[in-house]
């Protein structure tokens, strides 16, 4: 099956599953964070990054439910990012993969961006190993995708609103079709 239609389907499929207790669904939280990307002015790798970027909840065997009931970390950002690496490069993949430890990151470093977290994600936060240390914290901002997955953490923290208007995963095809790996792309 063609990588988008696969992801097309999980969109309509799974996506159409509640997201750990916030009042959108999971495919209504990644179109807004893409859209919010796309609005912002993202390069396209951002874009897809941010709409993509919690696909990892649809695979692995641990459930995003297992992450909010069982306080089970499901390690989506890096399960999302080694599916997604089998499509697109890692301009795409690894601000997927660096999205939870960013929100890590930013809790350290920048005053009142935990107040900004919803419950569900203070919850997630707790699972994932809480805030950075100081020296952990050093060693994200030297990573060099780092800027990248703080840009997508922003993102997904406003990507929770029930009544925002987003386009549909079709929207985002093109975008992501300029994306895919040779070997993937369509003839």
């Amino acid at each position: 099956m063609n990588p988008l239609d696969r992801l097309a389907d999980l969109f309509d499929g799974e996506g159409s599953a509640e997201y750990l207790g916030e009042a959108v669904t999971q495919a209504q939280h990644m179109l807004q964070a893409g859209a919010l990307a796309e609005e912002a002015g993202a390069p396209a790798h951002l874009v897809a990054a941010a709409l993509l970027h919690d696909i990892g909840h649809f695979h692995g065997a641990v459930t995003g439910r297992d992450l909010m009931e069982g306080g089970h970390d499901n390690r989506h950002s890096h399960t999302g990012a080694d599916w997604l690496a089998r499509f697109f490069g890692p301009e795409v993949t690894e601000p997927v993969r660096l999205h939870v430890a960013a929100k890590r990151y930013l809790c350290t470093v920048e005053p009142g961006y935990f107040a900004l977290l919803s419950d569900a994600s203070v919850h997630t936060l707790r699972v994932q190993g809480g805030p950075m240390s100081p020296e952990q914290a050093r060693e994200f901002a030297a990573h060099p995708g780092a800027r990248d997955a703080v840009a997508v953490r922003r993102w997904d923290e406003q990507a929770k609103d029930p009544d925002r208007e987003t386009p549909g995963f079709a929207h985002f095809r093109p975008l992501l079709e300029g994306l895919l790996k040779p070997d993937h792309a369509a003839a």
